[in-house]
């Protein structure tokens, strides 16, 4: 575990390896991707370290994917096993997609948040891993006890430890190491991975913009003594190669992507209530959006943010409610009269674990059956998923246009996953027709009613308050033509019918999804949301193997995208990869008849009578493609995936 050679590059000899460090040279390894952590107490600034290298990286011209670690408490007891706070960056040559497997670097400001991720089975068997080195020898003879069982415990790992004294060597440019060991971290890094010292320092001083200028002298003055720790007692390097894109870039995170894609689409009115992990989006909002000439509006309490954005939509406005799962939960009524008034209104749901409060900070994919029929009666809604970064953006613009054309309710679900990682993409190229057409006040032609259904497609004018002869009565009751209370059974019919058709209408204009791989094979892998990377990463590695399996990914769960029956009848064998739960045949109790399946497996199996089966995880954490790769070789050699 102690051994003094860094962990071998693919294909590397370890006698060359060991050689070359004999002589006292610094070895620099070029490799295609990397994976690096930065782990730390609560406080520390670890995130914030971690966020700052990638998107360092990715403005350097690397793909990139990062993946937030952050505990659910505010203030967890430091030093501890489940409070372990930081970031995990993947970077490489080429377009990153999703966090990966294991990690090759590690840096950890002390030995439990480490053995945090050692038991989370995340670091790679020959990680590097440069530790703080002042608890190993500390005052504290329960804290030497900690150290040395701790490193006990991963000594069945064939990791490099490189101790450091990082707050000894942050104590020489701050006083509180607190406030700058992650810093000097960043200095280590940049120094390993030869990062752009320019590019960090402008970072740094965009974060630090609204404090004393000497704030940030002093963080760059950490930067710069942690790149010269690290070249006099470091002896290895990694060059990642950067790849030049002709194209304008952007880099940001997907609630910073959701909120500019809301600007980009002419959203002028946003409300919402506080709540992990989709706060984000309105902070961004709050910095721009009254430049566009819209504002955010913070209510009392999700049903009231719900309440108001519907108002807004009502008034004319281009409404948005962003929330989580609890939240979403307490928006249902609003919803549903979004759905019966039929009032434009796009709603964000940032997944997070579930039920309940759940895993406030921790990924999943379980509102979906929640988003489509969580519910009273009848409320058809469009509901969809972003896959990516940009996708959150694009999305956006998506679910306006379709919110208006259609009046109706839109839910977007992203998730954690998508919320706090961080990618690089093409810049987008902003265009006019993304946005709201000037609303037309004029007077509403003589006759007008106001649910004036056109019966073959279910549409009908969008009446604003104040055009001449437009004004109606608005109501959550069942209603007429007219907007009239009608309890009439023809009249209800007539409603259902109309809202419904609505979205069988969409569907019409929507395209198969695209199969990636081959047409037709043994096994296809059916995904949503975030996971499409990590899916289309395994399924390459299968197709490697010649394994005949491909995948396809959704966009749209209500209404489905067409052409799913015919597709899936092209392969022997269908399953979906998700994050939430399902059982697993075999464990106590568990048959065929009583399983329950994950969410996309049970709304495919309804609507195409085909018999899907399923592949989850509950982790909290993003799937790996090779625990899904393992998992496709397990259903085409058992029938079922492990």
């Amino acid at each position: 575990m102690t051994s003094s050679a860094p962990a071998l590059a693919k294909g590397e000899a370890k006698s060359e390896l060991n050689d070359s460090l004999d002589t006292g040279a610094k070895k620099v390894f070029c490799v295609p991707e990397h994976t690096v952590e930065i782990i730390a107490n609560s406080g520390e600034g670890a995130q914030k370290c971690g966020q700052i290298f990638g998107s360092v990286s990715a403005k350097m011209g690397n793909g990139v994917w990062t993946v937030e670690i952050i505990p659910a408490e505010i203030e967890p007891p430091p030093r501890h096993v489940t409070s372990t706070s930081g970031n995990l960056i993947r970077f490489g040559t080429e377009q990153i997609t999703n966090w990966g497997d294991r990690t090759k670097l590690a840096v950890a400001f002390n030995e439990q948040v480490l053995l945090s991720r050692h038991r989370l089975d995340s670091l790679d068997d020959e990680c590097i891993i440069l530790v703080e080195d002042m608890w190993e020898n500390h005052d504290d003879e329960n804290i030497r006890k900690e150290w040395a069982t701790a490193m006990e415990e991963m000594s069945s790992a064939n990791y490099r430890i490189v101790k450091v004294p990082i707050e000894e060597e942050s104590l020489k440019i701050v006083d509180n190491p607190h406030h700058g060991k992650n810093m000097f971290a960043l200095g280590m890094l940049a120094e390993v991975y030869q990062r752009d010292l320019d590019l960090i320092k402008k970072q740094i001083a965009n974060i630090f913009r609204r404090k004393p200028a000497k704030v940030t002298e002093l963080n760059i003055a950490l930067v710069e003594l942690g790149i010269q720790w690290a070249r006099e007692n470091l002896d290895f390097q990694f060059d990642v190669p950067a790849k030049v894109h002709e194209e304008a870039r952007v880099v940001m995170n997907g609630n910073q992507a959701t909120a500019l894609g809301a600007i980009a689409a002419g959203m002028e009115f946003c409300a919402m209530y506080p709540i992990t992990p989709a706060t984000s989006v309105s902070h961004e909002l709050c910095d721009i959006i009254e430049s566009y000439g819209g504002m955010v509006h913070q209510a009392e309490d999700e049903i009231a943010a719900a309440g108001v954005a519907i108002g807004a939509s009502y008034a004319g406005k281009v409404a948005l409610t962003v929330t989580s799962g609890p939240g979403m939960a307490l928006k249902t009524e609003f919803m549903a009269l979004a759905v019966m008034t039929e009032m434009p209104l796009v709603l964000v749901d940032v997944q997070r674990g579930g039920p309940s409060t759940g895993l406030p900070t921790k990924v999943e994919q379980s509102d979906l059956l929640a988003a489509l029929y969580g519910q009273h009666g009848d409320a058809p809604r469009v509901v969809m998923a972003p896959a990516t970064i940009e996708d959150c953006f694009q999305s956006m613009i998506t679910a306006r246009r379709i919110a208006e054309t259609f009046r109706t309710l839109v839910i977007v679900l992203t998730d954690a996953n998508l919320a706090t990682g961080v990618q690089q993409f093409p810049r987008p190229q902003l265009d006019e027709r993304w946005q709201e057409a000037p609303l037309d006040l004029s007077a509403v032609p003589e006759g007008t009613l106001p649910y004036d259904w056109d019966h073959s497609t279910g549409l009908s004018r969008r009446i604003i308050p104040g055009q001449a002869n437009g004004q109606y009565t608005v109501t959550g009751l069942a209603h007429d033509e007219f907007s009239k209370v009608s309890y009439e059974p023809e009249s209800n019919e007539l409603g259902c019918n109309m809202r419904s058709r609505k979205l069988a209408v969409f569907q019409s204009t929507l395209k198969p999804p695209t199969v990636v791989g081959d047409e037709e094979g043994d096994l296809l892998i059916v995904g949503w949301g975030s996971t499409r990377g990590a899916i289309e990463e395994a399924v390459g590695r299968a197709r490697a193997d010649k394994l005949k399996v491909s995948s396809c990914h959704l966009t749209f769960m209500s209404p489905l995208e067409p052409g799913l029956k015919e597709i899936f009848s092209r392969f022997k064998r269908v399953m979906t990869v998700e994050i939430n739960y399902s059982d697993r045949l075999g464990d106590p109790y568990i048959t065929a008849e009583n399983r329950r399946l994950g969410q996309m497996c049970w709304l495919l199996r309804a609507h195409t009578l085909v018999d899907i089966d399923c592949w989850t995880r509950v982790p909290g954490q993003p799937l790996r493609p090779g625990d899904i790769h393992n998992a496709i070789v397990s259903h085409l050699e058992n029938g079922a995936a492990s």
